[in-house]
């Protein structure tokens, strides 16, 4: 019995993909650990070098990039561990990481999901015990006004103390503990999502089916973010594309989620804060470049919105 299969989906990362399988297996200590490296049509030779350098990691390598979620789920056929982790291949675990979380879920069987502590190649702490995002509380955050609602929970609540074990709604898929019986009942990520939006999804209905997610402290995880965007022009080019699979994804959870109500609150109020935006960056610097580009963002999902029909259907 394997005790936790590793799932690594690598764009691009080739030399960080090689750092995070060697820190993994320093952190395997006793556990029983199969690794899986998922390829999405990486042009750095990343699959040459994982066949090359790790002749027992278990590689598929894709012909296109299919995305994160459906990445993941081709290893549902093969894995064999009693606990799933998805680990990101710019997120690098301590000595100790995998054996402590291993056994918080051995010692807390009501837990389906587990993170952990996130921090910055500079230390500094990421969001790593977020809330569930609702129409209302994105419409806050982007337009600043949660100044004035403070009692309203946004997705991120960074000032409480991040020391202690604390249930949440959901956590980054970075590094992402799943028991095997999650799984099994509810299944890995919806191929829908081509990026963004998987985890949150799958937390919902991990939660929903009786399980708790919990934000675990004491296994710090150094997470560099945004490598695999970096090597893509076409996806770090004013984050165009970016925005657009974030757009979809949200339209997509929304109406999966919370229903076609849910999902055009959203869009009425997307509206209002672009409008409110345009407004704030007119009474600081009048200049028609800020309308236009709020324009661009504000056409963007309207677009998608009609080409998705409001959530119900998948571009990718």
């Amino acid at each position: 019995m394997v005790d936790v299969s590793i799932i690594f989906v690598s764009y691009n990362t080739a030399d960080m993909t090689k750092k995070a399988i060697h820190l993994v297996k320093a952190s395997q200590h006793d556990l029983e650990i199969e690794i899986f490296v998922v390829d999405n049509a990486s042009r750095d030779e990343s699959s040459r070098l994982v066949a090359e350098e790790f002749p027992d990691v278990h590689l598929i390598s894709n012909q296109i990039n299919v995305g994160f979620g459906r990445a993941n789920n081709q290893i549902l056929p093969h894995y064999h561990g009693r606990y799933v982790l998805l680990l990101n291949t710019d997120a690098f675990v301590e000595s100790d990481t995998l054996q402590k979380t291993f056994e918080f879920m051995e010692q807390h069987p009501d837990t389906g999901i587990l993170g952990v502590k996130l921090l910055g190649r500079d230390g500094v702490l990421q969001p790593s015990c977020r809330y569930f995002p609702t129409p209302f509380n994105i419409f806050l955050n982007k337009t600043g006004l949660f100044k004035w609602l403070p009692s309203v929970q946004l997705v991120d609540d960074m000032t409480w103390d991040h020391n202690a074990v604390r249930e949440c709604d959901w956590v980054p898929g970075c590094y992402y503990l799943i028991r095997k019986e999650v799984v099994e009942r509810v299944g890995l990520f919806d191929p829908r999502y081509f990026l963004y939006y998987e985890e949150v999804d799958h937390c919902y209905a991990t939660k929903q089916a009786g399980w708790k997610v919990t934000y675990f402290p004491d296994a710090p995880v150094v997470h560099i973010g945004g490598e695999s965007a970096k090597t893509d022009h076409a996806i770090s080019s004013v984050s165009r594309q970016v925005s657009a699979l974030q757009i979809e994804s949200e339209l997509l959870y929304f109406r999966k989620n919370l229903g076609l109500m849910a999902v055009l609150i959203h869009a009425v109020l997307f509206i209002v804060a672009e409008a409110i935006l345009v407004i704030k960056q007119l009474l600081k610097t009048p200049t028609k470049l800020f309308q236009i580009l709020n324009f661009k963002a504000l056409g963007l999902f309207l677009k998608l919105s009609f080409l998705t029909r409001l959530g119900s259907r998948s571009l990718r």
